[in-house]
């Protein structure tokens, strides 16, 4: 039997992680059970890709560029690339381009020690990206960094808001939860009616000028109302190291 590494403990209650319960919970199962990651991920549903050992991606050969030739999605043991599958179930269309997208850029600049604006925010996107739809005034909010107003003069409005979360490291990071997490909120306000109409028009949306703009809002994802116990005392805003204002560039 090939080697497997078992998983960290998944609460698939948690707020972020409802919505990736099912695959997730039967691929985790079989993980645990002693199958191989990657023959886990290929058995629960279909993907653009198929999930392979980590062995069969070629020296020399960017992880990017092998998945755009072969549609074979190298895999390694543990919770990193447990989630990058699941997101390729997730949202197929956004991942497939995103590595087009990768692709195209290795395919015209090689793999430079610097990767450049384009790839730095393809990876930031794949790694840590989450979507919102909001009432205006929380936009405002977060695009000015005013916390205050965002989770606690306007914090009724969340009841009319929905965050995403899409990036694998992101939902990685979140299996042990700390305050300083935070998402890359993608700038546009997608459709929310399902995640396919999201996964969509977000693959639509996605194109190499847009990201070199690096078009993404921080947001500390605990501070959302509901998603954290601790955020009811609103003490909890005050931590100026995580809920940082907006940098003023006085020239």
């Amino acid at each position: 039997m090939a080697h497997t590494a078992p998983l960290p403990p998944i609460d698939w209650n948690q707020p972020w992680l409802q919505a990736w319960r099912e695959p997730g919970q039967r691929a985790a199962c079989a993980v645990t059970a002693g199958v191989a990651l990657h023959q886990a991920l290929n058995a629960v549903q279909p993907a653009p890709v198929c999930f392979a050992p980590q062995c069969t991606l070629p020296s020399g050969e960017a992880y990017e560029s092998y998945i755009a030739r072969t549609r074979l999605c190298p895999t390694r043991e543990g919770a990193h690339d447990f989630f990058n599958g699941l997101c390729w179930m997730r949202f197929p269309q956004t991942k497939r381009k995103l590595n087009q997208l990768q692709a195209a850029q290795i395919d015209a600049a090689g793999v430079a020690p610097v990767r450049g604006p384009v790839r730095d925010a393809l990876t930031v996107f794949d790694e840590n990206a989450a979507f919102l739809s909001a009432p205006q005034p929380l936009w405002d909010a977060l695009l000015a960094r005013d916390w205050d107003s965002l989770f606690i003069t306007h914090r009724a409005l969340w009841r009319e808001a929905q965050l995403v979360l899409f990036g694998h490291a992101l939902l990685e990071k979140l299996l042990t939860p700390r305050k300083a997490i935070t998402a890359h909120v993608y700038l546009a306000q997608p459709p929310m009616g399902t995640i396919a109409e999201l996964d969509a028009w977000v693959a639509a949306d996605l194109s190499a000028d847009k990201l070199a703009g690096k078009p993404f809002a921080p947001l500390p994802v605990l501070g959302v109302p509901g998603w954290w116990p601790e955020n009811e005392n609103f003490s909890f805003y005050d931590d100026s190291l995580v809920f940082r204002p907006a940098v003023i560039n006085n020239r």
